[in-house]
């Protein structure tokens, strides 16, 4: 694949402006299989293989990939779109190649698989991979999504009873149920829900008598935010969290 393409996959700018960007000095490339360091490119058409290529960009490391997963610990106070109204857009919080890596759709970058409530915190995955944010997010998936609950009100066994029995919600006269429900606490939850409605949690903790204090999302599938991922940060996914992603059980 050309130089100029790769940069291009990445994010990096249109083909003219990722072929500037080579032409000028300003890119060095490290082959997986290479023993050395970075090696400067200033051939915009010299071919590289994308897998396991590290690019050296304006001074900055970047790893290849033919998609992007990526985790992000959201923190409070953002929101999870392009375009926010009040607070700042968790995109913001990625660097521009995400954000700018070229789609088959009309919106650039990886896009949230899901959203969260501005002071929704945890897990966030974000991808420009269709199907992967299609089958984590569709309600007909049932993927489990673990949420770690705070409440106004102490918590006793009968809402936990009620919540997984099922509450009516006031606009679906279906019940919502919840998967799991596990008191933590006097006042802490943790509520596993495969479907995701508007402020389903805040929703459901209502309808049971509470009021939601404070939310945050530790696990999508059988995969938990890591403990060093400080809010704010983000990380690529490795092969084995994709795996555990793909494990429904």
């Amino acid at each position: 694949m050309q130089l100029q393409d790769i940069l291009y996959s990445q994010g990096f700018g249109t083909r003219r402006v990722c072929a500037g960007l080579v032409q000028q000095g300003w890119v060095a490339v490290r082959e997986a299989s290479a023993d050395s360091g970075f090696q400067m490119c200033t051939d915009a058409a010299a071919n590289f293989d994308l897998q396991g290529l590290l690019l050296r960009v304006q001074g900055v490391e970047w790893e290849c990939h033919e998609k992007a997963y990526v985790l992000l610990h959201k923190p409070a106070g953002t929101e999870c779109s392009q375009k926010p109204c009040t607070y700042p857009s968790i995109y913001t919080l990625l660097p521009t190649p995400l954000r700018q890596r070229p789609t088959k759709s009309a919106v650039q970058g990886v896009q949230a698989v899901g959203r969260l409530d501005q002071d929704t915190t945890g897990m966030l995955l974000l991808s420009d991979d269709g199907q992967f944010i299609h089958r984590l997010s569709s309600p007909k998936k049932h993927v489990p999504k673990v949420y770690q609950v705070t409440t106004k009100h102490a918590l006793d066994t009968t809402q936990a009873e009620r919540l997984l029995a099922g509450v009516v919600l006031d606009d679906d006269p279906k019940p919502v149920r919840a998967a799991a429900c596990e008191v933590l606490g006097s006042h802490r939850l943790a509520l596993t829900l495969t479907e995701g409605k508007y402020h389903q949690v805040k929703r459901m903790i209502a309808a049971v008598g509470n009021r939601v204090e404070g939310l945050h999302r530790s696990r999508i599938g059988r995969f938990e935010l890591p403990g060093d991922l400080a809010p704010g940060s983000w990380k690529w996914l490795t092969a084995e969290e994709l795996a555990l992603l793909d494990r429904m059980d």
